[in-house]
């Protein structure tokens, strides 16, 4: 073994029961004594070497103790053997046995070295010690290797090494190492692989040991010679990072959750277990589905936080994962939400959290946004963690880009969450394209605004948005904007009402406005409002 490298093993003939040598997988619960006295338990992926009946040597790792040599020996067999180096290693691994035997046939042993191994044993024998070659080889060589053989470019080899080695260097090269070299054509050798070098399978290969043999020190070191541009924006990465600077300057905290759900927000979310895509190998049973939504974890997030904090404002941006036919859909969602102990109602925190919305779609470019009453299709009326009268759809355009509004009460009360909250989560994909870095600059007025209050009484199905029509419509260009500040709908309400109270901001872009001129603008919304049915303003 030292002088070629290929390890033997010599078993006593005389022991080996039936004169059989057997190479098998171990059996179950099978055992052995190696030579140095130690008993190992065998497992069935283990390779053994065994006679008609037991194992007489765990295969490329260590002989048995039961056939060894000994000096009433007379009949001496030897063995050599070439095996496969995942097996041995597996083996070697799973009893923890390391040898110098194992460790060759790890890093892999050329084929054809057992025969010219074996003979070189048998003949320092007969040198040494005399004895008598009682029979011949027997040889089992079932798929004899071949050699390989690569077709290197010398192109390929100079752009590689980065100089030019002359092709005589190379055929010479590779000629000293035991290749044998055929012109393919001009600019291209086929070289053939003696079995030995078992390292050598690319191209790649090939131009290494070029530059091993020449010296990588007469390689002469160059700058690389490559054109210096500036490296292309992904736009994805620049709206996502845009988007998280401006929810942290809204004061929101980032979270980053886990991809996954288990069977406990499964149950409280109201999803079937089909309807959720399973991990074959979870971490755990509290991680044993891919996220359909943000908003599980964040509801999670507020409720561990609830303790230590009196206001929370949270966001994340991250993938959820969602059954397409027979595979997965992947999308990327960003999801916020606002959460105050002490609110004067969800409404206070809804129009809160929309300005909010409002604020991320701007600095995104984005200003023709809306928000519709939320209708449920079919589907989404057996699952749903809105609220629908108090939650709106986020419009871009005729777009629809996600959900505002507030959580089912039932799912709140499962997780022991008061109702002082509001969530928003938008499609960031669908988002992203509709982004734009172009922004219209309106010069500020010259002329001073006057702001004006109004209380109107509604039936509690109207929607704050219609009022906000008819405001805008009355009052025509000199409405500057109509801020919503309080909805009440107390005790003191008739019932089946609510009272919506507006800051209305008056302002000319040509003219400052007199009080008799804004009056009468304000009595024109007032008669506009007063023409529905059942409206009243307040006075």
């Amino acid at each position: 073994m030292l002088e070629t490298g290929q390890p033997l093993h010599a078993f006593d003939g005389e022991k080996l029961r039936d004169r059989k040598i057997i190479v098998r997988f171990a059996k179950d619960k099978e055992k052995i004594v190696t030579l140095d006295g130690e008993k190992y338990d065998l497992y069935k992926d283990i390779l053994v070497i065994a006679d008609s009946k037991l194992p007489i040597a765990i295969a490329g790792i260590k002989g048995g103790k039961e056939p060894e040599i000994d000096r009433k020996t007379k009949t001496v067999v030897i063995e050599s053997a070439n095996f496969n180096q995942k097996i041995i290693r597996k083996g070697s691994k799973s009893i923890d046995l390391k040898t110098d035997a194992s460790l060759r046939f790890e890093h892999g042993i050329d084929p054809d070295l057992t025969e010219i191994t074996i003979n070189r044993a048998v003949s320092l024998i007969q040198e040494i010690a005399g004895g008598k070659i009682a029979r011949g080889l027997v040889d089992f060589y079932p798929r004899r290797a071949l050699s390989k053989k690569i077709i290197l470019d010398l192109n390929y080899a100079e752009e590689l090494l980065g100089v030019k080695i002359p092709k005589s260097e190379i055929i010479k090269t590779f000629k000293n190492l035991g290749f044998k070299v055929f012109q393919s054509s001009s600019q291209k050798l086929k070289v053939e692989i003696p079995t030995r070098r078992l390292d050598i399978y690319l191209p790649e290969d090939l131009i290494e040991e070029i530059g091993r043999i020449q010296g990588y020190k007469k390689i002469p070191a160059k700058f690389p010679l490559a054109a210096l541009l500036p490296p292309k924006r992904n736009d994805q990465i620049f709206w996502e990072n845009l988007s998280k600077r401006a929810l942290k300057e809204l004061s929101f905290t980032e979270v980053y959750n886990y991809s996954f759900g288990g069977e406990e927000l499964r149950e409280i979310f109201g999803y079937k277990r089909g309807e959720l895509i399973e991990i074959e190998n979870p971490v755990s049973i509290k991680q044993k589905y891919l996220r359909p939504s943000l908003i599980p974890n964040l509801l999670v997030n507020l409720k561990i936080n609830l303790k230590n904090f009196s206001e929370i404002r949270i966001f994340e941006l991250g993938k959820i994962y969602e059954k397409k036919g027979k595979g997965a859909e992947e999308k990327r969602i960003i999801a916020g939400a606002v959460f105050r102990k002490e609110s004067k109602s969800q409404a206070e925190i809804f129009f809160e959290l929309k300005g909010t919305v409002d604020s991320l779609l701007n600095q995104l470019g984005i200003s023709d946004i809306w928000y519709d009453f939320y209708k449920p299709t079919p589907e989404e009326s057996k699952l749903s963690f809105w609220q629908i009268k108090k939650s709106a759809e986020i419009k871009i355009g005729r777009v629809e880009i996600g959900f505002l509004g507030a959580i089912s009460s039932k799912i709140l009360e499962e997780l022991k969450i008061n109702e002082n909250l509001a969530i928003f989560e938008i499609d960031f994909e669908t988002l992203s394209q509709l982004c734009s870095e172009e922004h219209e600059f309106r010069p500020l007025s010259r002329y001073p605004s006057a702001v004006r209050d109004l209380a109107v009484l509604v039936p509690r199905r109207v929607l704050v948005e219609e009022v906000l029509n008819i405001i805008n419509t009355a009052g025509g260009k000199v409405v500057r904007d109509v801020d919503i500040f309080d909805i009440y709908e107390g005790e003191e309400m008739p019932e089946g009402k609510k009272n919506l109270a507006f800051h209305i901001i008056y302002q000319a872009e040509d003219r400052t406005l007199n009080s008799l001129e804004i009056d009468r603008i304000h009595q024109k919304i007032i008669k506009a409002l007063e023409k529905k049915l059942e409206w009243q303003v307040r006075k």
